[in-house]
């Protein structure tokens, strides 16, 4: 069977099986994502097992740290895997709600109600976590999804397909509603994007290059975000020890995921007195300072940053920093430079906090938090698919509700159109 065939005929199963998961009554969906996080735990040995063949494989490669952290499978990883089928099943099911009710003057009741989007298509690198919560969301929100991850991670993730798929036959759904595209061929990927009759969205996750190949050759709708150039204000009023913590935290306790800082800004006022203190805890860490004249006096013999460094998405233990005259001009670097991912204010200021709020177009704007809260399930999401960029039709990370879409429903009485 040629790879154009396996992947249509994978793309046909889905939408039957979709059909099927937009009817399912909430009690059978939460079953089965039990049983999937139960079967988890139960196999995390194997997990793991398969994992280091992978991990192995890209150290002989010689993928670099940030790949080799997103594709390593610790033992909190897997358990936060299982916890997540967990939490997404105790999530409200959003299919079926409705959101709102009025009624026309010729009597009409219109109102809204969510529904599935059909068939997903999700093309990751690397994290083989992705696998489960894309097919936890999925299942949970009533789509059937296929699953193409990275070569990168094939043992990691056909292991956790093959668990996914008997907790689906205990559970008795069909087992086309989570399918893994098990072949590493890249063809499989270019044929995928070109079932526009079967697939309804694709959501790339990984690196720049993979995201705008996803997107140049996509006759699917893609929800995407290129690259998370995350920043950091620290006003003149923020709290020393406060901004201490959140920008250690948003550098380096995962300096190789999206929502990770990588530039920080830092009001004129304070610079002299916090940039050697975070300088220091920085040298401790690792973290290699990149600054703006400014900082360069304020921290001699740092390198100089240039004009890529303020674009740059390092995913490593490299900062770009730059000191501002006042919240306007951080505002306007972030317009300038931001990728429309996460940003954040460090101060004890209510009306610079709101304006910021408001001001700040990215799709997750944080106050005196660190940026690698921009994370599905530490909002409360469950876990999730994606963060998107785009607005259309989501924005920030995608859990539940955003993988569904609002039809009109209308009750009426026999009116007709004059």
């Amino acid at each position: 069977m040629s790879v154009r065939t396996q992947m249509l005929t994978m793309a046909r199963e889905a939408k039957l099986a979709a059909a099927a998961l937009s009817v399912l009554p909430t009690a059978a969906k939460n079953r089965a994502l039990r049983e999937m996080g139960a079967a988890i735990r139960d196999n995390a040995a194997y997990l793991r097992e398969e994992n280091a063949r992978d991990v192995a494989a890209a150290r002989e490669k010689g993928l670099s740290a940030a790949m080799i952290d997103r594709l390593t499978l610790k033992e909190a990883t897997v358990a936060a895997m299982a916890a997540g089928c967990d939490e997404v099943a105790s999530l409200e099911d959003p299919v079926g709600k409705i959101s709102s009710m009025w009624r026309r003057p010729n009597g009409l009741l219109v109102g809204r109600m969510r529904i599935p989007l059909g068939v997903i298509g999700v093309i990751y690198e690397a994290r083989p976590n992705v696998t489960v919560d894309a097919a936890a969301l999925c299942l949970k929100s009533g789509n059937a999804v296929i699953l193409r991850g990275g070569t990168e991670a094939i043992h990691s993730n056909r292991a956790i397909a093959g668990i996914v798929a008997e907790a689906l036959d205990r559970s008795s759904l069909p087992a086309a509603a989570i399918q893994l595209v098990s072949t590493t061929d890249r063809q499989a990927v270019y044929e995928l994007l070109q079932l526009e009759e079967w697939i309804d969205l694709i959501i790339p996750r990984g690196g720049e290059e993979l995201i705008r190949a996803v997107v140049a050759n996509s006759k699917i709708p893609v929800i995407k975000h290129y690259k998370g150039v995350c920043h950091i204000f620290v006003d003149e009023t923020a709290e020393l020890e406060m901004a201490l913590r959140i920008c250690m935290n948003a550098k380096v306790q995962r300096p190789g995921v999206c929502n990770a800082m990588e530039t920080l800004l830092v009001h004129r006022a304070i610079a002299p007195r916090f940039l050697p203190l975070l300088a220091e805890e920085y040298r401790r860490a690792g973290v290699t300072i990149r600054g703006c004249p400014v900082t360069e006096q304020v921290l001699p013999g740092i390198a100089p940053a240039t004009e890529e460094d303020w674009r740059a998405e390092y995913l490593d233990l490299i900062l770009a920093v730059r000191v501002v005259d006042d919240l306007d001009a951080a505002m306007e670097h972030i317009r300038r430079y931001g990728s429309l991912h996460t940003e954040a204010i460090v101060t004890n200021d209510y009306g610079r906090s709101q304006r910021f709020l408001q001001e700040v177009q990215s799709s997750t704007v944080l106050v005196n938090a660190s940026t690698r809260f921009s994370d599905g399930f530490e909002l409360g999401l469950g876990a999730e698919i994606g963060i998107s960029t785009t607005k259309l039709h989501a924005y920030g990370p995608m859990g539940l509700e955003e993988l569904t879409t609002a039809k009109f429903i209308i009750y009426g009485s026999g009116q007709v159109r004059t």
